[in-house]
């Protein structure tokens, strides 16, 4: 694989970086590597309402206190 290549698509930035690993194989870089790909799961945004709507400014007080 010594050839630099033009990559347009995921697809292909997919099939490149798995035969680089295929060449050396890392699993720890091969897990990062497909990593990249995971776009998670479940609703972020109403996940997170869940929790910072409750918070109030005494509480971020409180935990900022906390970390110093």
């Amino acid at each position: 694989m010594g050839e630099i290549a033009l990559v347009k698509d995921m697809n292909s930035i997919r099939r490149l970086g798995i035969s680089v690993l295929n060449e050396k194989p890392v699993p720890l870089r091969m897990v990062e590597f497909m990593r990249q790909f995971d776009s998670g799961y479940g609703d972020y945004t109403n996940e997170r309402h869940n929790w910072v709507d409750e918070l109030t400014i005494e509480d971020i007080s409180a935990e900022l206190k906390m970390l110093k």
